[in-house]
Order: structure tokens, then C-alpha cells, then sequence
């Protein structure tokens, strides 16, 4: 039999409208990769003042202040016994006479130096307690800006000089005892002791101010949020590192670190302790060294007898109140916002979208994708119009399939067994 005439085919139909999700979706976030998370944007931070900078770092645990407060202690005392190990034996080799118990007399000047050099070797202990255990900057010990603020340093440092040469003056020509009147030393004892004095002291005042007033402020008011709660521990050691005196003498160590500390918060930084301790101690130690064995005394603040007290006190008030009146027309930074904590976002339903569709345009949404099928741009400002559905034709008015082998694949012939089969 011949083959059926080869009919055309139907009229092709137009694609329809592409469809839209029936209930519109945010475009998940993009990712390139299934096992990676995104970050969510950065939550509130609180702003940490001066006391609440242990915190300034997002590995800030509670017991950091104490592993670091115990390594503090521990390495000073270390710092210390190299120092004096190092005068010992350039004392030995330099021939250098030596007292009855052994160790090598240096005399005032030597002496004196090698004492504020075992109080200065404190201050890299502290900033690497910082670093290594706090797991922050090591300038957060200094200020909230990361650093000491050297021009508000400057102005704390004159404010002081103003204030604190007045008292000391003062101090100087009151009468306090009945003992022998001071001799002046001569310049040429005065003269090496006050260049040492100048060189040594702010680094000796500065490493006790980063040891209480900043890593034991720090320590205490990472934990608790209160400055008081903070000032006080930090004052009581400071008054007792300087030994048990009279009472009046350590009232005068309590209030100084009180107000030290106090500064300290208020301010932002150690640049008005630093100040304020530095100039006062340059200034005792250079009374001291102008008569004669005035730096072989074994007499310190808490020694101090109560007129001494009320004079010194004076001063650490209206140098305070000075500060204050600066700080108003300065406006030294007192607070920096604590480190930003990022929460992880688990991987989205969608488990990849391909990277031709991870940025669509602006405004435009993106229907999530299906594998195989290409992600279709829908704007939200222009919804996609509904398509009817199409009624199926009836069997009988559907065109003739088209003939789909090719001629030479035909058969001419029925297979044999068919009805048509003349052999049957």
C-alpha cells in the first residue's frame, strides 16, 4: 500500500506567558557555594567607655581578666629580678663596692635608677597581657582611641605643672618635724640626678597608671558594669603596693588612685593620670635630689604625716577640677562602639542558584529557580498578566500526525500473517 499523503503540521502554537509563583517570594540571598554561610547585617553595639574595654574584642570571656591579671602579677615580678640581675652583674664588673649582705651599692643616682627602671619594665608586661590574653589591640590600654592621645597628654601634663608646682612649693616650706635643717646637695650631684630623673620617672609613673588605672580597671570593669565597682580594687592595691605607713599616708594613696582612676573614665584614656602622676612624682623626686642623701631615704607617701596629706590633696582636687575644665572646651573621645557581632544565616531552601541569576537588576524579583528550567525576571511594579487555559480539540478534529519516518524507511510490503496477506 502506498503511503499515507504526509500532512503538514498544526498551526504551532505561541508560547505562553511564562508563570509566575502564585505567591510571590523574596529573593533568597544569593550563594555560590552550598556550604558556606552568609552574614546578616551587623547588630546594635553598645558603647564601651574606658573601664569596659576588655570587651573590645569578640573573644572576651570572663576568664581572661583572671589568666591575664595572674600573668600581670607574674611577669612584673620577673621584669623586675631582670633589671636588678642586669645592675648586679654590671655593678660586679664595673667594680662597684658591695654591702654587707652582698648585693652591689651603686650609690643614690644608680641606685634610684635601677629602682624606677624595675617599676618602668611593668609596662610591656601589660601591654602583652593586652595582646596575647585580652586578644585585642594593645593601644586599648592606653585610650578608647587605640592609643594615647599625645596632645590631650600635653595639656594634662601643663594643667599639672600649674597646679602641683604651686603645692609642692607649699610643701617644701611648711614645717612638718623638728629634725635638722635640709642641706642643698650641690649641682653636681643635682645636676646627673635630675637628668635621670627627667629621662626615667614618666616612664616609671606611666607603667603603674597601665597597671591599675588600665589593665586592673579594665579586668574589673569587663566584668562588672558599674565604674565604682571598678575603681575601688585598683585603689586598694595601689596604696598597698606602696606599703603600710600611717593612716593619713594611705588615705592620700586611696583618694590619688581614686581620682586617677576616676579621671580615667571620665576622660577616655591614661593620658590625666599619666599626667597628674608623673609630674607629681617628678616633682618629689627632684626635692628629694636637691639635698643632700635625699634619694637614699626609705620614707615613700604612705609615710606622709597629715599636714603633708591635707597640702597633697589640694593639689590632686584642683588639678582634677582643672581636667574637667579642660575636657568641656577639648572633648576627648570617652566611649568607642564595641566590636560588631555578625550572626550566621543557615544556607537558604534553594541549595544554588547559579551565579548568571545571584545579582538581578534592581527592582526586579527572581522566581525561585527549578533545575533545568532558567530563573524568570519579574517585576514587581508590572504583574504578569493570567493566561486562560486552553480546552483540549476533540479527538476526532485533530489533524493526522505527521508522517515522522522517512521515505526509504517505508515499508512496501504488509509483514507476513497480516489480513491483507493474499497468501492466507
Amino acid at each position: 500500500m502506498t503511503n499515507p499523503t504526509p500532512t503538514s503540521n498544526p498551526t504551532p502554537m505561541a508560547n505562553p506567558m511564562p508563570m509566575t509563583d502564585p505567591m510571590p517570594m523574596a529573593n533568597p540571598t544569593p550563594m555560590t557555594d552550598p556550604m558556606s554561610l552568609s552574614t546578616a547585617p551587623a547588630l546594635p553595639t553598645e558603647q564601651l567607655p574606658y573601664h569596659r574595654m576588655a570587651r573590645f574584642s569578640t573573644r572576651h570571656r570572663w576568664w581572661r581578666s583572671v589568666l591575664g591579671t595572674g600573668f600581670l602579677a607574674v611577669g612584673c615580678v620577673f621584669a623586675a629580678v631582670v633589671v636588678y640581675g642586669v645592675f648586679e652583674v654590671l655593678g660586679v664588673v664595673r667594680g662597684y663596692p658591695t654591702t654587707p649582705d652582698g648585693t652591689v651599692e651603686f650609690g643614690p643616682v644608680s641606685g634610684t635608677a635601677a629602682d624606677l627602671l624595675a617599676i618602668a619594665s611593668a609596662l610591656p608586661v601589660v601591654l602583652l597581657a593586652v595582646l596575647w590574653i585580652g586578644r585585642r589591640p594593645a593601644g586599648t590600654v592606653s585610650s578608647v582611641t587605640g592609643g594615647l592621645r599625645w596632645r590631650w597628654l600635653g595639656w594634662c601634663v601643663l594643667a599639672a605643672l600649674l597646679v602641683l608646682a604651686v603645692t609642692t612649693v607649699v610643701l617644701v616650706l611648711l614645717p612638718v618635724d623638728d629634725g635638722p635643717p635640709a642641706r642643698w646637695a650641690g649641682w653636681e650631684v643635682f645636676g646627673p640626678a635630675l637628668a635621670m630623673l627627667v629621662v626615667l620617672v614618666p616612664l616609671q609613673a606611666a607603667a603603674e597608671e597601665y597597671v591599675f588605672r588600665g589593665w586592673l580597671l579594665q579586668a574589673v570593669g569587663g566584668l562588672l558594669r558599674s565604674p565604682w565597682w571598678a575603681l575601688v580594687p585598683q585603689a586598694v592595691l595601689f596604696a598597698a603596693a606602696h606599703g603600710w605607713g600611717t593612716p593619713w599616708g594611705f588615705a592620700d594613696l586611696l583618694v590619688f588612685a581614686m581620682v586617677a582612676g576616676w579621671l580615667t573614665v571620665r576622660t577616655g584614656g591614661l593620658e590625666a593620670a599619666i599626667g597628674l602622676h608623673a609630674v607629681n612624682n617628678l616633682l618629689a623626686f627632684g626635692v628629694s635630689a636637691a639635698v643632700v642623701d635625699g634619694l637614699t631615704t626609705d620614707e615613700t607617701a604612705a609615710d606622709a604625716p597629715w599636714q603633708l596629706v591635707a597640702v597633697d590633696l589640694t593639689g590632686v582636687a584642683l588639678y582634677a577640677v582643672a581636667v574637667l575644665w579642660l575636657a568641656r572646651r577639648r572633648t576627648p573621645t570617652r566611649t568607642v562602639p564595641a566590636p560588631a557581632a555578625v550572626a550566621p544565616v543557615h544556607p537558604a531552601a534553594y541549595p544554588w542558584v547559579p551565579a548568571a541569576y545571584a545579582a538581578p537588576r534592581p527592582g526586579v524579583a527572581v522566581v525561585p529557580v527549578v533545575p533545568g528550567v532558567p530563573a524568570v525576571p519579574v517585576s514587581p511594579a508590572t504583574p504578569a498578566t493570567p493566561v486562560a487555559p486552553v480546552a483540549p480539540a476533540p479527538y476526532a478534529e485533530r489533524p493526522a500526525a505527521p508522517d515522522l519516518l522517512p521515505e526509504a524507511a517505508t515499508p512496501s510490503d504488509p509483514p507476513p500473517g497480516t489480513p491483507d496477506d493474499p497468501s492466507r
